[in-house]
């Protein structure tokens, strides 16, 4: 019977505030995998620098593997409409996928043992609508304290292209970087398992590693399917070298390198988790392709963020349409988003990123509840050309209205006044809140819609303002149940009026998190907050507009989507069903 230990995956820059992490290597955390390995065979795959997995029974003490973790959804600071661990850790999204039921697949990195990084595995929930998941059991777990897997992603191979899936069509391969370490140096290539019961347990390909290059930094692997050439396309980063290398496959099995994209944008001090997406472009009725590479550290507010470049891609190059760096969130709580496969480039893509900075996510205060990191909302993402930049990628929520349990005000004519509205009495202490003007000009682009939310016990607030055609802004700084030197409390950017009349902002704040999107979508900020006392009171309104103007408010409560699972002692234990497989 084997014994198997948790592993930390990977670390980075380890301070002395954090003695919990034991090894200081190149990078954040990253994914994990399940081995079931027997000791001489462990011992021999040690020997030659790679390891085989597949799913195997898990004898770690304390860490269930044959039924989800179950997990407690009622603190203070827990989000009610975002995803969350039910229990400890979880940072980047792996190996997210859409199947042909419609079934919305979210893998996680996890660790299920403590509420800081390390000992990672990779967690696994499903969803029909994004917003209300079902815990799965964990998917992968770690075989050895020397052997890592890093991040990856996850493709239905409906064709059967790799041969793993006779008589179906809803076969799964996951494709993930694999590292051994000795003495704190290690080889990182890239691997694939299967899955023949649509993503829920996977066995590893015997002929692994299917790219080795023999390198310290190579990870990261994301895949898709190209159809005009019949091929399978990887992108991954050599990521000292700030190199995305682009590969190609029949078969998912026999790759090939095909080229690289080098240098470009923001460098931080690696590149990670990239990401290549067909989306559509608006007024245009042929999609362009988006490259979205991760750095950290090295943001420019510090720790982790994300970039995108708009280009075009011909099945083996990526060129992009200029050498500007775009940034995806102007706040500092969005990183490593992954786009979900399984959805055409003529639709609009789906995303979802963590929501958290390498700088602080390891001792925000949620761990007093049991639990650390939430992912952002799900996105909807697609390409236009707004006014004076060019490109963007439009950021918007994914069918917000589904999880609306109720309007709070509706003003269609609030002119230059405000509305205040308790909100106390919502259960799940989570809004949608849009604020629209209307009857612009370019000679009346004047005044301000600002936003306020705040504690009736303790004052505490977050409050934001967007200028029409002017830098909208976010001020996280008055809320103090957190205070760590790398929590920046102000946030802004600069947007453009599109000559359509309007101007936008809207958003959503669910306990502990703030989302905010200005014109549509255009730009988007993404922060945590921590107030000692709930927020429970807003306060909308406009000031400045010109007079021929006109300004609409609406604000919707939002579901607790999590209280729907729970059982009659408060606990949500997830999808048990699943327990036989």
């Amino acid at each position: 019977m084997a014994i198997f230990r948790y592993v930390e995956c990977r670390a980075w820059a380890w301070s002395v505030e954090h003695p919990q992490r034991r090894l200081t290597l190149a990078s954040p955390p990253s994914s994990i995998v399940m081995f079931p390995l027997n000791f001489l065979a462990l011992l021999s795959a040690v020997l030659v620098g790679h390891v085989a997995c597949q799913t195997s029974t898990y004898f770690e003490s304390g860490v269930p593997t044959d039924a989800p973790v179950p997990g407690i959804y009622t603190g203070q600071y827990r989000p009610r409409v975002h995803f969350s661990p039910p229990q400890h850790f979880m940072n980047d999204p792996n190996g997210m996928f859409k199947d042909a039921d419609g079934l919305w697949h979210l893998y996680y990195q996890y660790n299920p043992k403590t509420s800081v990084a390390g000992d990672q595995h990779w967690g696994h929930a499903t969803s029909k609508d994004l917003y209300t998941w079902d815990n799965q059991k964990i998917a992968l777990w770690p075989p050895t304290n020397t052997t890592y897997v890093y991040s990856g992603s996850a493709v239905v191979d409906k064709n059967n292209t790799s041969g793993f899936f006779p008589h179906q069509d809803n076969g799964v391969v996951a494709i993930y970087t694999l590292a051994v370490y000795t003495d704190h140096a290690g080889v990182q290539n890239q691997n694939i398992a299967y899955s023949r019961d649509g993503g829920y347990n996977f066995e590893t390909y015997a002929n692994n590693p299917v790219i080795d290059i023999n390198s310290t930094q190579f990870r990261d692997p994301k895949v898709f399917w190209h159809a005009p050439t019949e091929k399978w396309v990887m992108v991954l980063a050599y990521s000292a070298e700030f190199v995305i290398g682009l590969y190609t496959s029949p078969n998912l099995k026999d790759w090939s390198h095909a080229s690289n994209f080098t240098h470009h944008g923001l460098l931080g001090l690696q590149y990670e988790c990239p990401n290549l997406v067909e989306m559509p472009l608006q007024g245009s009725d042929e999609p362009m392709y988006l490259l979205q590479i991760s750095i950290n550290p090295g943001a420019p507010l510090g720790g982790s963020i994300a970039q995108y470049f708009p280009g075009t891609f011909n099945g083996t190059h990526f060129t992009a349409v200029d050498g500007a760096a775009r940034i995806a969130d102007f706040a500092k709580d969005n990183y490593a988003g992954q786009f979900f496969s399984g959805i055409t480039g003529s639709e609009k893509q789906v995303s979802i990123a963590w929501a958290s900075n390498w700088q602080y996510t390891s001792v925000v205060p949620t761990g007093s509840e049991g639990w650390r990191s939430q992912m952002s909302l799900p996105r909807y993402n697609y390409l236009k050309k707004a006014s004076q930049i060019g490109y963007v990628m439009v950021s918007e929520p994914y069918n917000i209205e589904t999880v609306y349990s109720g309007e709070l005000a509706y003003n269609t004519s609030l002119g230059n006044s405000s509305i205040l509205i308790d909100y106390s009495h919502v259960p799940s202490g989570a809004l949608y809140f849009e604020a629209n003007v209307t009857g612009l000009t370019t000679s009346t682009l004047q005044g301000m819609v600002n936003f306020t939310f705040m504690s009736s016990v303790s004052g505490e607030y977050v409050r934001g303002g967007s200028p029409v055609n002017g830098d909208t802004w976010l001020d996280r700084g008055h809320t103090y149940a957190f205070d760590n030197p790398y929590f920046n409390d102000k946030f802004s950017a600069t947007g453009t009026y599109g000559d359509d009349g309007i101007w936008r902002v809207s958003g959503v704040i669910d306990r502990s998190i703030i989302e905010l999107f200005v014109n549509g979508g255009e730009q988007s900020a993404t922060s945590l907050f921590f107030a000692k006392q709930p927020l429970d009171t807003v306060r909308i309104g406009a000031a400045g507009i010109a007079p021929d103007a006109k300004v609409s408010v609406g604000v919707w409560a939002l579901k607790d989507t999590w209280a729907e699972q729970a059982n009659a002692n408060g606990t949500v234990v997830g999808n048990l069903t699943m327990s036989s497989y």
